[in-house]
Parts: structure tokens; C-alpha cells; sequence
């Protein structure tokens, strides 16, 4: 039995399935890995630096040209992995998706109940007077964007130096927790907090996809090489 035929084998006997994934979910649809090649790393200042909470209160017109230009991708589209979780969850056996990306593609697929550890571009909001804006206002402006009230406008995401929200923290762990299966995809599982979540996983199956090795790799049940959307195209039917 390969290593998809095991995957299909633990959706099969599994009904209560937790999906944890990283960037490499969405690199199929065509948004990079800033950790890879192509993406923040070629900065002169460290991407840590340029989304950090201090480089965006000190250089907002800074922060907002790398921003617009490296982390938001509005024409994006959701690649077969963020439908087959959908499908799963249709059927009954996926119980949540807990993504670390901001690009909304697993709701453009269709899937209900998604926590988004680390926010979404889709969401914005004046840092003045908390007036709610949508991804328009930010791709329509130029520089920092601006509330009516003279607020900088910043992107509802977590940015380095600050915390994850407790209660979308809290509710992963406890999805976790509870969970036969769980499906770690397309993370090198190296950011914490979040990579530290698989912990607490007590459950009878740990099947992680990544196209390299992960430090986890040795806890899990099953480990496949490859793409996260050929993976769970050919798993989910």
C-alpha cells in the first residue's frame, strides 16, 4: 500500500478529521511561499522586519508597497486541495480547517468552518477607530490607506512581535485535541505557536504532506513527499 492508498485508507475509518495547513496549500494557485525563492527572503530587510507590528507602526507607506505587492493575490483561486477539504467536510468527516495562510481560499471552496490563526487580507480596519473596510479600499488606495476619521487603515492579520488571537488559539487546540485524524499540509511546521498545535494532537492517525522534510516527520503515521493539491485530489474521491 503507498503512502495515498494509507491517506485514503485513514479518511475512510476516520470522522472526525482536523486539517492544519501552511503556505504550500495555496502555492498551487499561484500564491508564492514568501519563505521561498520567490518570495519576502530577497528583501533587503528581513521579512520578520517588514511584517513586523514596528515596521508597520514606523513605515506604514513602507510596509503598504511590500504588503500590496507580495501578500495579496485577489485573483487567486482555490487549487483541488482547498476543494477536496470542502468535499470532505461536506461529507461529514472534516470538522474544521485551521490554515496559517490570509488568502480566503478555503471559503472561496466552500468550506464552513475554517480559523484563520494568523487573520485575512479580506479583513481591514482603522487602527484609530476600529471602522471595518474591505480588501477594495486597500487595492484602490495608494501608500497607507486612510479612514474617513484620518486613521491608518491596517490589514486585520497578525503580524510578527504580536500574539494570535486567544480565542481562535484556543478553539484549534481544542479541535485538536478531540480529533481521530489529523492532516498536517504544506508547512515546514518551523512558526510557532501555531506549528506547535500538532501537540496536542492524542488521536489515532497523523498524516503529514509537505514536499520536504519536517521535524514532526517522525511522530507521524503517514508522511508523503509531494504536493499538497495532488495529494488530496487523488485521496479525496
Amino acid at each position: 500500500m503507498d503512502a495515498v492508498d494509507k491517506l485514503r485508507s485513514v479518511i475512510a475509518k476516520s470522522d472526525n478529521i482536523v486539517f492544519f495547513g501552511g503556505a504550500g496549500v495555496s502555492v498551487p494557485s499561484g500564491i508564492p511561499d514568501f519563505r521561498g525563492s520567490d518570495g519576502l527572503e530577497k528583501q533587503r530587510i528581513p521579512f520578520e522586519d517588514i511584517l513586523s507590528h514596528d515596521y508597520f507602526i514606523e513605515n506604514p507607506e513602507a510596509f503598504y508597497r511590500i504588503y500590496r505587492d507580495k501578500l495579496i493575490y485577489p485573483d487567486a483561486k482555490p487549487n483541488d486541495a482547498h476543494y477536496a477539504l470542502a468535499k470532505l467536510e461536506a461529507m461529514g468527516k472534516l470538522k474544521v480547517v485551521i490554515t496559517q495562510n490570509i488568502d480566503n481560499l478555503h471559503q472561496l471552496a466552500g468550506s464552513k468552518k475554517v480559523l484563520e490563526l494568523h487573520g485575512s487580507v479580506y479583513r481591514n480596519y482603522c487602527i484609530r477607530c476600529k471602522k471595518k473596510y474591505e480588501l477594495k479600499k486597500i487595492l484602490t488606495s495608494s501608500g497607507a490607506p486612510r479612514c474617513l476619521c484620518g486613521g491608518i487603515i491596517r490589514p486585520d492579520i497578525v503580524l510578527y512581535r504580536e500574539v494570535l488571537d486567544r480565542e481562535v488559539l484556543t478553539e484549534a487546540i481544542n479541535y485538536i485535541a478531540k480529533a481521530d485524524a489529523l492532516i498536517v499540509a504544506g508547512t515546514s511546521l518551523v512558526v510557532y505557536p501555531a506549528a506547535g498545535l500538532i501537540r496536542y494532537f492524542a488521536g489515532d492517525n497523523l498524516v503529514i504532506i509537505n514536499k520536504s522534510k519536517t521535524d514532526f516527520d517522525y511522530h507521524a503515521d503517514v508522511v508523503i513527499y509531494d504536493s499538497v493539491d495532488r495529494v488530496l485530489a487523488a485521496a479525496v474521491k
